[in-house]
């Protein structure tokens, strides 16, 4: 991935802020998650806690020979 940026520097040359068009941002929120609800964020901290302990029944459907 490449991010296009612009560095703001101090009269020392150090970095003092790095601008970045909006598109790349957005696609660093996605990457990141920043973008999800706090449902989705909610659902994805029990699906961890489910896999964590183990419990597959939560995330795995077991199929029978009936179906």
């Amino acid at each position: 991935m490449h991010i296009s940026k612009r560095c703001i520097v101090y009269e020392d040359g150090n970095t003092k802020e790095v601008v970045i068009p909006m598109e790349d941002f957005r696609k660093i929120e996605e990457l990141l998650g920043w973008d999800l609800d706090d449902e989705a964020v909610e659902q994805l901290r029990k699906a961890r806690r489910d896999r964590e302990s183990g419990n597959k029944d939560a995330y795995v459907e077991t199929l029978t020979n009936s179906q």
